[in-house]
């Protein structure tokens, strides 16, 4: 939904130059990553003109607040232990973020949920 207004097509915060699709070990805990930055750092940027839209954004918010929160749990049980590929991993798609301004960041991966949706199906 949010991809037609993005206007910076060159970067990828997910997928280039260092695939989520190429991370091999470690997949909960960079799923665990990753729903900490959607939640606490893209959905709050997430803001439009259109008042639909903005509920249609606060409703994914909330189903992620809920996953993140059980891959807390998760986490927490099976004792996950984040190594240096998920570390680099993550430390990648920060700097990817943080080298545009914050809203269109925000925008950018709100447009990207598909690569994280794909990635997370075909990790299962």
């Amino acid at each position: 939904m949010q991809q037609a207004r993005d206007p910076i097509r060159t970067l990828s915060i997910l997928s280039y130059p260092h695939s989520l699709h190429k991370v091999k070990v470690e997949r909960c805990c960079v799923a665990h990553h990753l729903f900490d930055f959607y939640v606490d750092k893209v959905f709050k940027h997430c803001k439009t003109e259109d008042s639909y839209v903005n509920r249609k954004i606060s409703s994914i918010a909330n189903s992620f607040l809920s996953v993140k929160r059980k891959l807390g749990q998760c986490h927490e049980q099976n004792k996950c232990v984040c190594g240096q590929e998920s570390t680099e991993k993550f430390k990648q798609i920060l700097v990817n973020y943080e080298g545009l301004n914050v809203t269109s960041a925000a925008i950018k991966s709100l447009g990207e949920l598909d690569i994280l949706l794909d990635w997370m199906e075909k990790s299962g």
